[in-house]
């Protein structure tokens, strides 16, 4: 029986969509950059889509690093997604694998425990937080920051791993208890391992979230030291008060969008490879 791609015409109407969906992707960060080597003149004068006047005005990136502590707000967001990403995978993979193979009376209803907080929306806890870290004395800082992100984290990771490593074969556990492997080598030295593929898949859903995240990171943090990049922006923008510069303004978004896009590049092929990978490995 012939596939349905075969038929010419489906498969014009496939590549099609595929084309259009790519140019709404690119499209956007092209005209990103493009407006990022503009400066007001040209946004006032021309198109907002209309190409950027020569020379170019790659100066508005050194400009928004230097001027408006892109610097500052790059690395603190570098800090703080790592931080919290890793933290948030140790948690989310421990506690993962024990509900998937060590079950316990009540494991099962900790699991929907888990699950189901997934649904609470967040802005329901955000007074009680702020309150909270506020007497632990954690605002302000990326600790803070860092403790409330992982915290997010974890329930996500827990409902992608738990079904990951019930995939596993026992096997593999029997055989390195056999070789005198302790509980947590047998999790650090042979599960784990096995498990990149599901680490990979949930590491890097997590760090979009956390790069990108702005409303608990404007609520927990006052002080410019430790804005991450989205607060970086809002605070640059409000700097600018009546008059924008727009240009700068999209310099600084193309900073914040192409760490993204380069991990997600460099990834791609783990987490094609599918969740189920890590086992035939």
């Amino acid at each position: 029986m012939k596939s349905g791609l075969s038929n010419p015409m489906v498969k014009i109407v496939f590549y099609a969509i595929l084309i259009m969906w790519g140019i709404s992707v690119i499209y956007p960060l092209l005209w990103t950059l493009l407006d990022s080597l503009k400066n007001n003149d040209q946004f006032f004068r021309k198109m907002p889509w209309s190409l950027p006047d020569f020379p170019l005005l790659w100066s508005n990136f050194s400009y928004v690093w230097r001027e408006f502590s892109f610097g500052d707000y790059f690395l603190n967001s570098v800090v703080v997604t790592i931080g919290s990403t890793l933290l948030g995978l140790l948690l989310s993979a421990t506690t993962a694998y024990v509900l998937a193979r060590y079950p316990f009376r009540g494991s099962t209803a900790l699991f929907l425990l888990y699950i189901a907080s997934m649904m609470i929306p967040f802005s329901l806890a955000l007074i009680p937080l702020f309150f909270l870290m506020n007497s632990m004395h954690l605002t302000n800082s990326s600790l803070g920051l860092i403790l409330v992100y992982a915290s997010t984290l974890i329930a996500f990771g827990i409902f992608v791993l738990v079904g990951f490593f019930k995939s596993l074969p026992k096997e593999l556990e029997e055989a390195a208890a056999m070789d005198g492997a302790s509980y947590f080598g047998i999790f650090f030295r042979v599960m784990l391992p096995l498990s990149q593929p599901g680490l990979i898949t949930v590491g890097i859903v997590n760090v979009l979230n956390i790069w990108n995240e702005y409303i608990i990171g404007t609520i927990l943090v006052n002080d410019p030291k430790h804005y991450t990049l989205p607060v970086g922006i809002a605070m640059m923008q409000a700097q600018m008060q009546y008059r924008t510069e727009w240009g700068p303004l999209f310099a600084g978004l193309l900073i914040t969008i192409v760490p993204v896009l380069m991990m997600y590049m460099f990834f791609q092929r783990q987490i094609a490879s599918g969740i189920t990978a890590g086992a035939i490995k």
